[in-house]
């Protein structure tokens, strides 16, 4: 009664209140658009309409789009970037022509309409480029399937519609159940609004529907019957009795045509304008056309109502929608009154259709059939982990709804279990154990927990279905085997075999069949493998069920085989691996593996291709043939160019590979590929060629390595990985590269170990001796002991106690993180403060934030102790006079570096009696050459001054602490290198594998393993979580809120902090306000908040200890060769060390989660020692530049002589393939070391550092002299280019008055260049991180400038100025210096090279500030050069012309 009220008193609503929003002729909405218009356009409310076909539902949909678009309207313009509106059509053929409809609707809006289907595949960028996607249930199902990152599109979805809802009946139903419980499953975890438009036929139960689709019954359900079809129809069943007539009589021109799927598209077309206009009367056509093509007519007859469905493999009978679907043609609106609909069917069948047109049947749920696939696919996607999870997961079913309102079909008794709790549980748990039978997934009963395996992913992906994946696949050898049993695949049980189908499957086994087929025409797996060979062999086929029956086989076979690949890539078998590669290619271009590759090229016609096989020409002899030659041998001299570009145009790669032994089980393999063919945008896309490679080892038939790469244009590429090596040393490994698309395009490259010299044994830890813990009264001295809160040593310190305290000798101590190695430290300090009060104590350590630290507690100490101690790092520069009274200095090794390659002129260097380095093992790491030099440098000063220098280094557990300790001149007595496993807090370390080629996605797979993790492991007390950058704490932040579901408060600046704190999760990283972030550290050292997810560095930083460390993602983004790297093992190290607080937890735990490729890698060297290796060969040259500039080396053989100083000489020789040499000879090592030195010279004289004659220095400037811009330096090259900043870059150049190079917006020196750009304008930057980077990055490498008023300036600074001697004519700098704060009035004496050739010169003297503008002065200097003679030979000054020259 409502809606009939509704229907006589309802005033049609003029479509005029959105007609500013969309292109369309109608001007007035039709009654049930009216109806349903307040709820559709003014509210976010979830909607059913049940209504006949033809009653403009379609325009419905429009209504709530366009709702949907108004929403994100800011000043007029649409932020089309904030949302994405889902479509979802039933068939192929109805979402094509919906895209067209939309696209055209929508176009003066500006919003891009795309179709993605099996059909119509999309890249990501153009994924992000599209506001509306139209898009088929089961597309969508895989889509969502797969989880991917923050981007990613099931995330930005605001608008979801499902068309024919009611395909809830039928087969496919179980998809869009899946799909709308996925999707509310995400509103309630996210609480992110998506709205969900269901559209139907009229159905009897659209409550239950209604339920389902979690609409609101009193605002968003509308039920529409027969009458409020716009022409009134009239339906009629006709009964005949069998008589079939399969043959089409003829047909009469005169108003008849027919129109199928075979026919050629401009003859459908065609037909379908001839009909539409009224010049073809009678159309006879298949029941396709009722859904892709909209030609409505008075009368519908349906002749037969049994079609061949291919899935089935028999007659079925047509479906009520299907009939719906075709009758909604009847009765054209613009002409009709009333339409017509007829079927003609046969006797037993009248029933059943009358029942289903007058709706007696309420529709039922299919989940049952496909709930283990189903299941599977949202354990693999991270949604459901255990029993109790996937018990709520089937609430959100349609399954759920019917089972509860119908509960006998499903065999329920609805009394014992009213909200069938124990039913659904019971359910999951047999579904669960046929998962776990099949490999599908682990079930662990006794816990109920869900973990996924490859195999089960794999199936979710690729859409396998269980019984299939159960199969046992290990004994196939050739291509004949696989297709075998592919054929017996699950998907392909319905196919038969029909009598008359006999004879032709035996013609097209003769005739286009290249392999066996078992089973042969008479068994329907033979007929799968016949119809799939002829499918690739591009056979023609006369029969329609043959036709429908080879295109269903080859859609599946091809994702078959892709899974199929996938799973013998994760078993490991290379053979496998390499043919399912090649058959699933096979499949998808319709071409057998051993014809020509030139056949993926349609522009080569067939005739030229054939003559090509026939003379045996292949890819390698064409490319060393010319055009003329390849054209004379085809007799066709025309064709010889299109022939070499079409060769040239095939992908090929250049692979080298270098190893480096890291253990005697461990290599390194760095693989050098370059691209070797002509790219052509219209043949390889734009986004660049997908490739497969893979280490194999041909003895044992084992793939160590596997990778996807991507290779882009002319780019050479590096990847570096590990792998595994075995003694006795075998052979040769292959390194095999595949193309992921093309047939032909492959490569190998062999790793020889003939010349492989494997590094030397390492020596054995240092045990940890029982005994008794040392009391701190062993210091004997109170003020020393009064620094600690504790009253004993622990085990570590108490064992080192009396060398560090007692002695003098050189000590290296490696022990795990937490194992108190800054009290080690602190020993050998007081040892210095004892016995040498006049000397100095350097202490370095790797990073600023942890130099801050150490400051900051040893400053509170020395206070008592009346010892002074200064920091000294690029932040903070003391003057000299506070560096020479200090007796504990804190530096940076870069700057202390500095400090040291003039020591013969700074007094305080010769005065310092020990050194202790922090974290000696960063040796490995890319900064450590400048701790190399450090050390060779103490022990070069040491043996000049003849005044030793004790070094202290501090380290984890080493590998070869032995050759470590060597260098440092250390002896056995000052030598303890303690196993990993020795820590005050004993650690719990679990490690988790995860799938997944691309960064992001694999990332946000990792958050609920993250949560669940807190959950199991720490559930009350303090985590630590480390991500790779600022946006992943983000994200990773918001996703944990999202597993919590609490009430929100506020705190603090940054949002997302503000956000995440409320939920007792922090955020730590450089972008942060220094206040939040102190905030932050507050409230998780005092237990405020419980979860702290940081970046890296924090790990080195602030010392922060956590019960549980858990590491999300081994890889970070490295700006310079813009891709992800894996971090120094050292790092991960490091963070786990942040896992167990010795005060408060007897046991620490650590989560690494890692790329499942990574995961043995990790396994090994977590619990084992990692070696260090030297990084100073890469920068050699700076330091020899270095060394010459302070006078160090004046030679060669100086040059050589500093080398063997060095660790790199050391592990030179115990190592030596790692660092590319031979053999260890004397000769050898000689002409290396001669070679090496020769180069690195070579390079700085090309640089202009350096004159070679008698190594005459003329100056000592870095590398980066020799780019012309400051932007190009080469310190600029690890400025970070995250994610999306190539566009905020562009934003930014709009707003800066000098122009870049608008395509390098990815390159960290055009970012270089914005920002310094942006930072003399004083531009507002787009983001904190840019401000951030500016700070740390730019302006820090211009100057180590020093109170002036300088606002803008990252730190507090006193004025200073430079003096610069010039000659302007040949723009040649003869004299540079510096000289800080001038007070009333200094002199200052440069010296300089005065011209070799006597004569009159003219010098330019430029007085510059540092700090303020409008101060600079210029002075011309007038000189007169004379010939050299005796007199000549006495120092004089130049007088006159400097004599007016002051600073005031």
């Amino acid at each position: 009664n409502f809606f009939n009220h509704l229907f006589l008193h309802q005033v049609l609503v003029y479509f005029c209140y959105f007609f500013h929003y969309s292109s369309c002729s109608m001007k007035r909405l039709n009654r049930i658009q009216s109806i349903v218009f307040e709820t559709a356009y003014n509210t976010n409310e979830n909607m059913l309409i049940c209504a006949p076909t033809g009653a403009g539902k379609t325009n419905i949909a429009m209504l709530t789009i366009l709702h949907e678009i108004r929403q994100h309207v800011q000043h007029g313009v649409i932020k089309k970037d904030e949302f994405k509106i889902v479509y979802v059509a039933p068939m192929k053929a109805l979402a094509a022509e919906m895209t067209n409809y939309f696209s055209k609707r929508l176009e003066p809006l500006g919003i891009t309409v795309k179709e993605l289907t099996g059909d119509m595949q999309l890249s990501k960028g153009e994924i992000l480029r599209t506001q509306m996607l139209v898009t088929t249930p089961e597309k969508w199902d895989v889509v969502t399937r797969k989880s991917v990152g923050d981007v990613a599109l099931s995330q930005m979805v605001k608008l979801l519609i499902l068309d024919e809802v009611h395909l809830l009946h039928e087969d496919r139903g179980p998809v869009l159940e899946s799909i709308v419980a996925r999707t509310l499953r995400q509103v309630e975890s996210t609480q992110s609004m998506i709205r969900i438009l269901g559209l139907s036929a009229t159905l009897p139960n659209y409550l239950d529907v209604a339920t389902f689709l979690h609409v609101n019954p009193y605002i968003g359900l509308f039920y529409f019957d027969g009458r409020f079809r716009p022409v009134p129809l009239g339906a009629s069943c006709t009964v005949i009795r069998n008589e079939f007539n399969f043959y089409l009589r003829e047909l009469f021109p005169d108003g008849f045509s027919i129109h199928h799927a075979g026919m050629l598209r401009q003859d459908r077309n065609l037909v379908e304008n001839l009909f539409s206009n009224g010049h073809i009367k009678v159309l006879v056509c298949t029941a396709t056309l009722a859904w892709g093509v909209n030609l409505p007519a008075h009368a519908v007859v349906i002749k037969g109502t049994q079609i061949y469905a291919a899935k089935r493999g028999s007659f079925v009978d047509l479906g009520i929608l299907d009939v719906m679907q075709i009758f909604g043609r009847a009765g054209r609106p613009q002409f009709d009154k009333f339409g017509e609909g007829i079927i003609i069917t046969t006797h037993d069948k009248l029933s059943h259709y009358l029942t289903l047109l007058t709706q007696q049947n309420p529709i039922e749920s299919q989940f049952l059939e496909s709930l283990a696939d189903n299941l599977n696919a949202e354990i693999a996607l991270g949604t459901v982990t255990n029993v109790e999870e996937a018990v709520k997961w089937i609430s959100y079913t349609y399954l759920y709804v019917r089972m509860r309102a119908n509960p006998l079909v499903y065999g329920i008794s609805h009394k014992m279990d009213p909200g069938l709790e124990k039913h659904r549980e019971q359910l999951v748990i047999e579904v669960g154990r046929k998962l776990d039978k099949a490999r599908m997934i682990r079930f662990e009963e006794r816990t109920g927990f869900f973990s996924s395996t490859d195999l089960g992913r794999t199936a979710s992906h690729y859409y396998i279905k269980y019984n299939t994946i159960e199969v046992n696949y290990d004994f196939l050898f050739l291509e004949g085997d696989i297709l075998a049993i592919v054929s017996k695949a699950e998907e392909f049980e319905q196919i038969k075999v029909r009598e008359e189908e006999i004879e032709e499957l035996d013609t097209l086994l003769n005739d286009f069949c290249e392999l066996p087929a078992p089973g042969g025409v008479e068994n329907n797996y033979g007929k799968i493998n016949i119809l799939l060979q002829t499918y690739i062999s591009r056979g023609e086929m006369d029969s329609f069920s043959l036709i429908s029956d080879s295109a269903y086989v080859a859609q599946n076979a091809a994702r078959i085989v892709r899974a199929l690949f996938e799973i013998a890539l994760r078993k490991r078998w290379p053979a496998m691996t390499y043919r399912l590669l090649n058959l699933s290619k096979v499949i998808d271009k319709r071409l057998w593996g051993w014809v020509s590759p030139l056949r993926q090229f349609s522009v080569l016609p067939p005739s030229v291709l054939s003559k090509l096989e026939e003379k045996n020409l292949t890819i390698d002899k064409m490319k060393d043939m010319r055009k003329d030659e390849i054209g004379h041998m085809l007799h066709h001299v025309k064709i010889g160019l299109k022939v070499k570009q079409c060769v040239h145009q095939i992908p090929s790669i250049i692979m080298e590979a270098t190893i480096q032994p890291i253990t005697r089980t461990v290599l390194r393999v760095r693989l050098n590929i370059t691209p070797d063919f002509t790219w052509n945008d219209q043949v390889h896309g734009t986004v660049g060629e997908p490739w497969w490679i893979w280490v194999e080892d041909p003895t044992n038939d084992h793939i160590y390595h596997s990778e996807y790469f991507i290779v882009i244009t002319k780019e050479p590429q590096m990847l570096v990985f590990t792998i595994p090596i075995f003694e006795p040393l075998p052979s040769q490994y292959y390194i095999r590269a595949v193309s992921d698309r093309w047939l032909g395009a492959e490569a190998v490259c062999i790793i020889n170990f003939q010349h492989l010299i494997l590094p030397e044994r390492h020596p054995p830890h240092t045990e940890l001796l029982d005994l008794q813990p040392l009391p701190i009264t062993a210091l004997g001295h109170r003020e020393y002991e009064a620094l600690y809160k504790f009253t004993h040593f622990n085990p570590i310190q108490t064992q080192i106690f009396h060398t560090l305290y007692h002695t003098d000798c050189n000590v290296l101590l490696g022990a795990p993180t937490g194992s108190g190695k800054t009290v080690a430290a602190e020993l050998a300090i007081f040892r210095v403060f004892n016995k040498y009060p006049t000397s100095k104590a350097v202490y370095i350590a790797p990073l600023k934030a942890l130099v801050r630290e150490r400051i900051e507690d040893w400053k509170q100490a020395t206070i008592f102790l009346d010892y002074r101690v200064v920091e000294l790092t690029g932040d903070v520069t003391p003057d000299m006079r506070a560096i020479a009274q200090a007796d504990l200095i804190v530096t940076t090794p870069e700057k202390w570096d500095g400090v040291s390659r003039s020591w013969q002129n700074r007094s305080y260097v010769q005065k310092v009696s020990i050194l202790i380095i922090d974290e000696i093992h960063l040796l490995g790491d890319e900064r450590g050459p400048v701790l190399e030099v450090i050390v060779s440098r103490t022990n070069f000063i040491s043996s000049h001054t003849e005044k030793p220098v004790r070094v202290v280094g501090l380290s984890t557990a080493l590998a070869n602490a032995r050759d470590l300790a060597d260098w440092l001149n250390i002896n056995q007595m000052g030598l303890f290198n303690f196993r990993p496993s020795v820590r005050p807090v004993p650690l719990e370390v679990h490690i988790q594998g995860f799938p997944g080629q691309h960064y992001c996605p694999r990332m946000a797979s990792m958050n609920k393993p993250a949560f669940q993790a807190i959950r199991s492991h720490s559930p009350a007390k303090p985590v630590l979580i480390f991500v790779s950058s600022r946006r992943q704490t983000r994200l990773t932040a918001l996703d944990l809120i999202a597993f919590l579901m609490n009430d929100i408060i506020v705190t603090v600046r940054d949002s997302n902090l503000k956000l995440t704190l409320a939920f007792g999760i922090g955020m730590h990283h450089a972008g942060l306000h220094e206040r939040d972030r102190k905030t932050v550290e507050e409230l998780f050292v005092n237990c405020k908040i419980q979860v702290l997810i940081a970046t890296s560095t924090l790990a080195w930083g602030v010392n922060f200890p956590a019960h549980l460390v858990i590491v999300k993602g081994t890889e970070y983004y490295d700006g310079k060769t813009r891709r992800y790297v894996d971090y120094p093992i050292t790092d991960v190290l490091q963070m786990m060390g942040r896992a167990g607080r010795p005060q408060f937890d007897d046991q620490g735990k650590a989560v690494i989660l890692v790329h499942d490729i990574k995961k043995d890698f990790y396994k090994k060297f977590l619990y084992e020692p990692f070696p260090v290796e030297s990084s100073l060969l890469e920068v050699l040259a700076d330091h020899l530049n270095a060394e010459i500039a302070a006078g160090t080396i004046t030679s060669k053989q100086d040059a050589m002589d500093y080398i063997t100083w060095t660790y790199f000489f050391r592990r030179l020789i115990m190592n030596p393939t790692y660092y590319n040499l031979d053999d260890v000879s004397h000769d050898t090592m000689n002409k290396y070391l001669s070679s090496l030195v020769e180069k690195s010279l070579f390079d700085l004289e090309c640089s202009y550092c350096i004159e070679i004659g008698e190594v005459r220095v003329i100056c000592a400037l870095q590398k980066s002299v020799r780019y012309m811009l400051l932007e190009n330096a080469e310190e600029y090259t690890d400025l970070p280019v995250r994610h999306n900043e190539d566009q905020m870059n562009s934003e930014l150049a709009k707003h800066l008055p000098i122009e870049v190079n608008p395509h390098s917006f990815d390159s960290s020196h055009t970012k270089t260049h914005l920002l310094l750009q942006a930072h003399f304008s004083r531009a507002m930057l787009p983001c904190p991180d840019y401000a951030t980077d500016t700070k740390t990055k730019c302006i820090s490498i211009f100057n180590s400038c020093y109170k002036a008023v300088a606002p803008r300036f990252p730190k507090v600074k006193d004025e200073g100025w430079f003096l610069i001697l010039g000659e302007v004519d040949k723009k040649e700098l003869i004299a540079l210096k510096r000289t800080g704060y001038v007070r009333n009035r200094n002199t200052i004496s440069v010296a300089f090279y005065t011209p070799e050739t006597p004569g009159k010169c003219i010098y330019t003297l430029y007085l510059m500030s540092d700090s303020y503008l409008g101060m600079d002065q210029q002075y011309d200097i007038y000189l007169n050069i004379i010939p050299a003679s005796t007199s000549a030979q006495v120092t004089t000054e130049v007088p006159d012309a400097l004599s007016h020259l002051t600073l005031k």
